[in-house]
């Protein structure tokens, strides 16, 4: 059984959930990505797939999208999850950093380190 579903959150949109309990340190997801070049942002900029976006590469010099759930995950500055790119799988993994209830939602940093507190590029809706 998979260990997560898209719901609606109520509140901000859709949401990745638990659909069993998800034990600290867990991977939760590993999603391929697909590679953009920092060459071709000014035509991602002007889609909605921007906003879906990973920094990518040694320097960060690349955009990925990631398949499956992996552009999905609500933003937290507490954050239940983290994720890891995983540049030789072309992958971005995600894994529980707390015990995760069935039901609970699933959240990541946006800014890539958990409790890295920096402005983000919306408001940020304090759900913690």
């Amino acid at each position: 059984m998979q260990p997560i579903c898209i719901k609606d959150t109520g509140k901000y949109g859709r949401g990745i959930y638990a659909t069993r309990d998800i034990k600290t340190g867990e991977i939760i997801e590993v999603s391929p990505v697909l590679i953009s070049h920092k060459n071709e942002w000014k035509y991602l900029q002007k889609t909605i797939l921007f906003d879906y976006c990973f920094t990518w590469g040694n320097n960060y010099e690349h955009i990925a999208i990631a398949l499956g759930y992996g552009s999905l995950y609500n933003h937290s500055y507490t954050p239940n999850a983290t994720f890891d790119n995983n540049t030789d799988n072309l992958s971005i993994d995600f894994y529980a950093l707390d015990d995760i209830k069935m039901g609970d939602e699933i959240t990541i940093n946006y800014n890539e380190h958990a409790n890295d507190r920096s402005p983000l590029w919306f408001d940020v809706i304090s759900v913690d």
